[in-house]
Order: structure tokens, then C-alpha cells, then sequence
């Protein structure tokens, strides 16, 4: 007899029961070997990022099979609002999805119907052939996918988007909202200043508008003054830094300290003079 499975609860249902800001970083290097790092770092959920990083469909499953033998919770950006890309994700086994660019409370519809089987949605039937079902080893996954096992966070990150916050957080399907600062910055003329007293109080209206809607609401934040300080203000979950960054700035702070030693230190020595090391 085959082995039945349940699946882990979503990120949605986690949010739901928390009561404490969930704390994550980015894996962006494509390394499933970096991402079983990660998740046995001790946060509490990682972004797995197919918008930005360069992952193919099966290094995307390599990742999160890489990621389930240990207590994090794997949420998986896909690079657009597509039906096609939402199924294809959902059967490789990504129950969270975090769906870039929704600025409308028509494109909140459109992602959450990409991730339901019909009527409710336009989601293909394929969990026999899927990850996403354990190939059929869930009990009753058709049945229980659109209600127990998909968890649908939609990202706020464009002037367009915070105006319409309300309406998208308001979409019933819509777990959480995710706001993304960087791209917000950007939309508003003040690329690169996710700190600007404007792009905050932007982040502020998106914040309340999720509340309002009783939508739990998350924000990427590497500036640690900043990340504390939403934690503070009690952000539901909160990225604060990313696999590729912290090996850039820890590589090059490596760089600073052995090989920032002027060149006359390291001039030729007659034997008796060398040095000891």
C-alpha cells in the first residue's frame, strides 16, 4: 500500500497563528545546497525567487525538496501573474506563492484563480504526474488543494498597487500582502531610497490597508534599522537579507581585511630578513 501524506501547513495558515513577526531572507543563488543552508539557519521562512534569479522549473523543485527536511517554511516568488507559470509551480510543490506586480484588484483575481482547480479557477489537473501531490500520495489533494494547500501572497510594490491596496486586499483568496519597497521607490521617482520619508509613508497606507482588510501584511527590509523598526511596529513577516548578499559583503569584508595590505609589506626579503609568519 502506498504511503499517504499530509502536507505541511501553508505560510497563510502560519500567519494566521502567530504571534510575532515571521522572519525570512532570500535564496536567490540557484544553489539547492545554499537554500538546505538557509533553512537550517533557524528563521522562519525563506523566499525562493524565480523574478530575479536565474532558476529554472526543476532547480526551483531541487530547492524546495532540498528545504523539507527542515522546520522553515518555503515561499516561492514566480517571475509573472501567468496561469501557466502558477500551475507548473504549484505541481513542482510550491504551496506559497508569491505572485510580483499585482496592482489591481483584477490581477489579486487573476492570481488566486491561477491557483484554484475549477470552478473555482482555471488550475490544470495533473497531480497524478506532480510533486505537488506527492503524485497522488495526498489524500484527497484535488478535493482539499483549493481550500488546505495553496497559499496566495500578492505583492504591493508600485504607487498603482498602494492606491488600490484596499481593493486588492479586500480579494477573497488573497492570504497576504507583500510590499516591496525597492520597486515602490522606484514607481515614486526616488529609486534606491526605500528609506525616503515618502516611500515609508507609502508602506504605511499599504500597511493599513491590509489591516483593515484582516489580511496579514510583509515587507523586504535589509537596512537592519529599518527592519527593526517595522518588527517593532508588528509587521506579520519580514525579509532582512538574502543568500547572494550576505556572501557578497562577506567575501568583500574578507577582501578588506587580508589583501587591503599595502604592497611594500609584501616586497622581497633577502633570506636572513624575511619575515617569520
Amino acid at each position: 500500500m502506498p504511503i499517504r501524506l499530509n502536507l505541511p501547513p501553508t505560510f497563510g495558515e502560519q500567519l494566521r497563528g502567530s504571534e510575532r513577526g515571521r522572519v525570512g531572507m532570500w535564496v536567490c543563488s540557484g544553489s539547492p545546497t545554499v537554500a538546505e543552508i538557509c533553512a537550517g539557519a533557524g528563521l522562519d521562512w525563506l523566499l525562493i525567487d524565480g523574478e530575479h534569479a536565474p532558476l529554472t522549473l526543476e532547480n526551483i523543485q531541487r530547492q524546495l525538496q532540498a528545504v523539507a527536511a527542515y522546520p522553515v517554511t518555503p515561499v516561492v516568488r514566480v517571475p509573472i501573474n501567468d496561469w501557466v507559470l502558477i500551475k507548473q509551480y504549484l505541481d513542482l510543490g510550491a504551496q506559497n506563492l508569491l505572485i510580483p506586480m499585482v496592482n489591481t484588484a483584477e490581477d489579486a483575481v487573476q492570481a488566486v484563480r491561477a491557483t484554484r482547480y475549477p470552478p473555482e479557477g482555471v488550475r490544470g489537473v495533473g497531480s497524478a504526474l506532480a510533486r505537488g501531490a506527492r503524485w497522488n500520495r495526498v489524500e484527497n489533494y484535488l478535493q482539499r488543494a483549493n481550500d488546505e494547500h495553496v497559499c496566495v501572497i500578492v505583492q504591493i510594490e508600485t504607487v498603482q498597487a498602494v492606491q488600490n491596496a484596499a481593493a486588492i486586499a479586500a480579494v477573497d483568496g488573497v492570504d497576504a500582502l507583500f510590499i516591496g519597497p525597492s520597486d515602490l521607490a522606484a514607481s515614486m521617482g526616488l529609486i534606491g531610497q526605500q528609506d525616503h520619508p515618502e516611500v515609508i509613508a507609502a508602506v504605511h497606507r499599504a500597511i493599513a490597508a491590509g489591516r483593515e482588510a484582516g489580511k496579514p501584511v510583509g515587507i523586504n527590509a535589509f537596512d537592519p534599522r529599518l527592519a527593526q523598526r517595522y518588527l517593532d511596529e508588528g509587521i506579520d513577516f519580514i525579509l532582512v537579507g538574502a543568500d547572494v548578499s550576505l556572501l557578497a559583503r562577506g567575501s568583500e569584508a574578507l577582501a578588506d581585511r587580508y589583501c587591503a595590505t599595502p604592497a611594500s609589506e609584501f616586497t622581497h626579503h633577502a633570506p636572513e630578513e624575511r619575515p617569520s609568519y
